[in-house]
């Protein structure tokens, strides 16, 4: 029996019908299409699906669509303004080449920006301990680093 969800997503408002089971990152990818936010694992581990809640970083694996009901989901895709200039800390992962598959990146940005939100001038050992529930495959943990940390100097200047 699907139930109606209003939510608002990357800043516009979105009515939606889902399963009571529907998973937030479900919902997102496959009714919004918003594939930025990816599926690592399914069990809050990898946090590859971090989007924004109500301002506050989660993983969206684990978290049901109708319990957003009446909140503000912000995705990666919603990062950018609206004429298509990047976020600070996408712009960051630029200048860094901060990624070898990216798979992960969408998590990693999104779970820095929040961090940054909270502390905005993090040390490096700061910063690596906020975006701590987020996984590599690839392992490059310090260009990512090196790149999240371009991106708090980009937030600063900002």
């Amino acid at each position: 029996m699907a139930i109606s969800i209003s939510l608002t997503v990357n800043g516009a408002p979105v009515t939606a019908e889902v399963e009571p089971h529907t998973l937030l990152v479900q919902f997102l990818r496959e009714q919004q299409r918003l594939t930025g936010t990816h599926v690592g694992c399914d069990t809050a581990q990898c946090g590859a699906c971090t989007v924004h809640l109500n301002g506050r970083a989660i993983k969206s694996c684990n978290q049901l669509a109708v319990q957003c009901d009446g909140m503000e989901v912000t995705t990666i895709e919603g990062l950018a303004s609206s004429d298509g200039k990047l976020h600070p800390v996408q712009q960051g992962v630029v200048d860094e080449q901060g990624f070898q598959c990216a798979f992960c990146m969408s998590g990693f940005i999104m779970s820095t920006v929040g961090f940054l939100k909270l502390n905005p001038n993090p040390s490096r050992a700061e910063l690596a301990h906020g975006i701590s529930g987020n996984l590599c495959r690839c392992q490059d943990y310090n260009k990512i680093l090196d790149a999240m940390m371009r991106g708090a100097e980009h937030m600063r200047r900002a």
